[in-house]
């Protein structure tokens, strides 16, 4: 299977941090690009960054529990989403599911030897990493995006 070309990010919302990745405009793998402070102008720098990059879409985790339900994390991540949607538009923004990307992020960190503590802001670009080349591996393999795209909605 293919995976559409273009450039994507990749988003991990937490939240202290918003880790960014994005990839090659093959799609073929994700790298680290920033981690943006949550709280006020989190929006506008993932905007400016959507505007520098021109991805073809954002991808943002969403945090189930291992059981696939949904809960106060993911509610929060979803309003995020919903409001990055209007930093953004017109590129849309897909919620994929996102178990174990950070504690996969820290394992790696870990395994080359940088503490957690000083580690954080790159952690949470590793998560994003991971977010992004699971939705395009899952693309490859599937032959469709994974996810749901978030639309804006008039409140």
């Amino acid at each position: 299977m293919t995976v559409r070309r273009g450039v994507r990010l990749g988003v991990d919302v937490g939240s202290v941090r918003i880790g960014v990745a994005s990839c090659d405009s093959d799609g073929l793998i994700a790298t680290p690009v920033e981690t943006v402070r949550r709280g006020p102008g989190d929006l506008r720098r993932l905007a400016e960054l959507v505007a520098e990059r021109e991805p073809i879409e954002v991808v943002v985790g969403l945090p189930r529990s291992l059981d696939g339900k949904e809960h106060a994390a993911a509610q929060h991540v979803r309003a995020f989403g919903a409001e990055l949607v209007r930093f953004v538009a017109p590129c849309p923004v897909r919620l994929i599911d996102e178990r174990l990307t950070t504690a996969v992020a820290t394992r790696g960190m870990r395994a080359s030897g940088v503490s957690s503590r000083a580690a954080r802001p790159a952690i949470d670009q590793a998560a994003a990493m991971v977010i992004l080349q699971d939705a395009l591996d899952a693309e490859r393999s599937g032959g469709e995006p994974p996810g749901e795209v978030l639309t804006v909605t008039d409140d």
